[in-house]
């Protein structure tokens, strides 16, 4: 998996103009990867929270890789900054 980091305000202006992607592999890297887009964004976790419509603590707990079997939260707080998510796919196993 990728995330894509984007803006949350097209107004704001991004520390780079590439929008890097970077691999996922467990929670633990989702929320460092979602903190690290907020703080480029110049957000604070309340600001992301109000505009992902979510609560200031689930995201505090996301970005501190706490396991949440809410993804649509999840997805909300990547919509709101703008991002995507991305599954790419490993080599296909051959059919037995």
């Amino acid at each position: 998996m990728a995330l894509r980091s984007g803006l949350i305000n097209p107004e704001r202006e991004c520390a780079s103009e590439a929008s890097p992607e970077l691999p996922i592999g467990s929670t633990e890297e989702l929320g460092t990867a979602l903190r690290r887009s907020r703080k480029a964004l110049g957000l604070t976790q309340a600001e992301l929270a109000l505009a992902a419509g979510v609560g200031l603590r689930f995201v505090g707990e996301v970005e501190a890789g706490k396991p949440s079997a809410q993804l649509g939260r999840v997805m909300q707080l990547i919509e709101a900054l703008g991002g995507s998510l991305v599954l790419r796919s490993g080599p296909v196993p051959p059919e037995a």
